[in-house]
Order: C-alpha cells, then structure tokens, then sequence
C-alpha cells in the first residue's frame, strides 16, 4: 500500500484503510474486553494487545504502513521502536522505507558489548519513536530520555493507539510530540459501528477512558516533584509531591492521608482479642495512618471484628494492614488470601508479602482481587537479630516491585538505597527507650528510623500497645515521627 494512499483513506480520520485495519486486529483477538491490569496500574476494562501480529505478516505491514504515513515529519535519520512490541513494527518500518533503525534495550546486558542501545548512529541524528500503545507515555518517555542521553535528536513519536489518558500530554510537557494512528475513541465507534461491540461496552469503555486521564510519567530514575522533570530521591520529597509520583490508588491515598492528618506512624495491633484490637484501633487511630494486624491472633474473630474495624478505618481515615507475611506458590496464596476463615481480600487494604517465592506470589494474590483496590508491601529486611535476608534478597525484592508497581505500595526494611519516590519504606522496630526484647527484636527510634535508616512510616508495637496510655504513647510517637519527617525534606534542595 503506498504511503499516498494510506493517506487519502484516512489518517486521523477513522475510515478506509484504518477503519479495516480496526477490524482485522478485532477478529484475531488484538483487542479485548474484561478486566485488565495495566503497566500504570489501571484495572482497565479493555486491553489492546498488538504484540500478536506478529503472527500475521501481512497485518503487521498494514499497521506499519500506517504508523509511518502518521508520522509528524519527513526527514527522519533512524527510526527506534519502544520494546517490546515497537520493535517488530520499528523493523517492518525501517526495511521497507530504508531508514537505519536502533535498537534501546529494557535492561543493559551483562554480557558482551553490554550496550543498553544496539545499532550505529551519530550525535544530533534525527530518530523517529515507534510505539504501540501509549497509556501514561513513560515506557516512551525512558527510550528518550537513553536517546537523547546519546545526544541524539528525539522530539517525535508515532503510535498507534492513544488510549487518550493522559499520556499524550505528560510527554508533550516534555517536549516530546506524539501523534498517532487512532485514539480509543474513535476505535470504539468502529467496532460499534460494525457491530464488533455492543453499545453497553462501548459506553463502559470511553467512561473508564474519561475518568481515568491524570495519569503521570513514572520512571526510577526521573519523575516529578514539585515542578517539572527532576532527579529527585524519595528521602527529599513531601508525601503531597510524591502523589503525582505513582499511579497506584493506595499508595496515592496513603500518601493523602499521612499528608492531611500530619502522621507517619503505623501501629501494630499485635493483641488477642476483639475487644482489645477495636478498643486500641479507636483509641488511637486519631493518630495514625495505618493498623497494622495479625488477625490470626485473635482468639474470639468473628465478621463482627471485620465490620468494627472497618467502621473505625472509615471514622478515623486510616488504611488497615494485615501482616500476613504471604510466602507460597501463586494458588495457595490467592486461596490464603481470598478464603478460609479471615477472607483478608474483603477488608485488609494491604498486605505483607515476602519475595521469597518470586513473582508468583504476587500474581497469585492479584488473581484474587476481583475489582478490588488493593496492595501490598514486600518485606525484604526484619528487625530480628540474624535474620537471613541479604543485600542481594534486598536488591531482588527491589526488581520485583518495579515490575509489578499495579500491586506492590513498598517495604519492610530496616534501611533503603532505592530513592525511588513511588515506593514507600516501613520500618518495624520502633521504640523509644529499648534496645531490644530478649527475644532477638532490635529496636530504633523514631528519630533513628527517619532521618538515618530512610523510613516513610514508623512502625511500632509494645511501645505503644503495652503503655500504661496508649493514647499519650500514639501521640508522642506521631509528634516524633512526623518532625523528623519534615526535617528530613527542610534540608532538600527540591
């Protein structure tokens, strides 16, 4: 199909060779409906799935053709594809129309040449990005920024549908001009139209689209804090300004909390009755951001402890935090999670889970949401003497979140290198005037945990749970908590 004829049936204009286009990708499977988790974390009730064209040649070329006669200009010098679906699309390009192509890695290799960008190229040669999708527009946003680290000239991205949530203008504020080949809109008039979709799902589709636009650029390195694009370090950064940081509802939420009530204090309700847990959950929770419980603990649990606690988290404005420490094969957790006696799916807002078991554990426990707004902290340190979690089970933890960032809120640790600002660090062990228990518990304090170990929230116990005044005990913990969190940002050059 030449580039002058894909042009007269209508790109930016959903007719022609488009609108058959649409259709071919709808009948085998490209474009589906239910209930989808995507990179950013949006549970999304539709999901654009490109990569299987690759099976099928002569598709692939169409969508191509397409991408390249979007494109915003003409004198391109390389094309590069964003991995892992650009590429294929960006190779179909870059033969057909003669233009050399680069490849931008997700991760440097260990071996070899160990280059993170494969290909020859010059300083202030042009390059053309080739995407598939844009949701946020940060898996667009990281090849460029590797791009232009080159000093190579990358203003321009095509792709080839825009789910129109924010993510063509979180990149054009970086300067970076995105234009594709149809937007979710006008792909769901298609389907509509040519009756692929019933009316319902149409209307269900574009209002997920319409409420779900403030999306932001998320990248470990670079992300936004107050104003713009800037290196930043978690340890720097206000909870107000790390809210645009993340797109995962709790940790948003989480982050509002601690923000608005002035608290980073988590308490942990390690008591064995109800009427102690709603009690100390009560009395307390004016002063915290999270409860945190051991639910099995208790020896008279009932639906009735549930619904006081939730009532209590609704009264107070506080998340509830069940220390469940999930650490088996994905089915066995997502039956621990989702049944049994405490059902803890239906009420915890969050989970703990150790990294132990790898990536299943947490696919297993998000097979057992159902629609639900949930997540979880990965526990990479305890504060017991001899625990057995080393720097590298630390570091492993720290990958596992950053692929799954839809789920996992941040970690138990006793200390943090990751200045990641999407991520939160709670650290256990937090008590003032103890160092220890006699059973292998190592205690710091408020102060300590803050401003020299990194945490976010505090989390503490006996200090609180076994004071003669709970209430004076919570208070005091907060105040000093909390100060040595805004001391920590006062010195932050951001």
């Amino acid at each position: 199909m030449a580039e002058t004829q894909v042009q007269q049936m209508g790109v930016g204009d959903p007719t022609g060779a488009i609108q058959q286009c649409i259709l071919s990708l709808h009948n085998i499977g490209v474009v589906k409906f239910g209930r989808f988790t995507l990179k950013s974390g949006m549970q999304s009730p539709v999901y654009f799935d490109l990569r299987l064209i690759v099976s099928y040649p002569k598709l692939m070329e169409t969508v191509s053709e397409l991408m390249w006669a979007a494109r915003p200009g003409t004198d391109y010098d390389l094309v590069c594809g964003v991995a892992y679906t650009g590429l294929p699309i960006a190779t179909v390009i870059s033969t057909k129309q003669n233009v050399p192509m680069l490849i931008r890695r997700k991760e440097t290799k260990g071996y070899g040449t160990k280059k993170l960008v494969e290909g020859s190229y010059q300083g202030n040669q042009k390059c053309l990005m080739i995407e598939d999708v844009i949701v946020s527009g940060s898996s667009v946003y990281e090849s460029v920024e590797t791009l232009r680290d080159l000093k190579l000239d990358v203003k321009d991205a095509v792709v080839f549908l825009d789910r129109e949530q924010g993510g063509t203008a979180n990149l054009k504020a970086m300067d970076i001009n995105i234009v594709s080949v149809v937007t979710m809109t006008e792909m769901m008039s298609i389907l509509l139209k040519h009756g692929c979709i019933d009316q319902v799902t149409h209307d269900s589709v574009l209002e997920f689209v319409s409420s779900h636009r403030d999306t932001s650029i998320v990248t470990k390195e670079k992300t936004s804090c107050k104003n713009g694009i800037q290196v930043m370090d978690r340890k720097n950064c206000s909870f107000e300004s790390r809210i645009t940081t993340t797109n995962h509802p709790l940790t948003r939420k989480l982050f509002e909390i601690m923000a608005n009530k002035k608290t980073n204090l988590c308490v942990a309700a390690d008591v064995t009755t109800t009427e102690e847990l709603v009690s100390l959950a009560d009395k307390v929770g004016p002063h915290i951001c999270l409860l945190k419980t051991h639910i099995d603990i208790l020896t008279n649990f009932s639906q009735d402890t549930i619904d006081k606690l939730r009532d209590l988290a609704a009264k107070h404005n506080f998340l509830l935090f069940e220390d469940r420490k999930f650490g088996d094969i994905g089915s066995t957790v997502a039956n621990q999670y989702s049944g049994g006696a405490y059902k803890i799916v239906e009420w915890a807002d969050l989970v703990t889970v150790h990294g132990l078991p790898g990536d299943g554990v947490i696919k297993g426990l998000v097979s057992a949401i159902n629609g639900r707004t949930r997540g979880c902290v990965l526990v990479s340190q305890m504060s017991s003497s001899g625990a057995l979690t080393s720097e590298e089970y630390v570091e492993n933890c720290s990958k596992m979140a950053e692929n799954h960032t839809y789920f996992v809120v941040g970690f138990v640790s006793q200390s943090s290198k990751s200045g990641d600002p999407r991520f939160i660090l709670f650290t256990p062990g937090v008590r003032l005037g103890k160092t220890g228990d006699g059973l292998g518990q190592q205690y710091v304090t408020p102060r300590s945990a803050i401003l020299e170990r990194g945490a976010d929230i505090i989390i503490v116990g006996r200090g609180i749970t076994q004071a003669s005044d709970p209430v004076a005990a919570a208070k005091e913990y907060r105040e000093e908590a909390f100060d040595a969190y805004q001391e920590r940002i006062k010195h932050s050059t951001h």
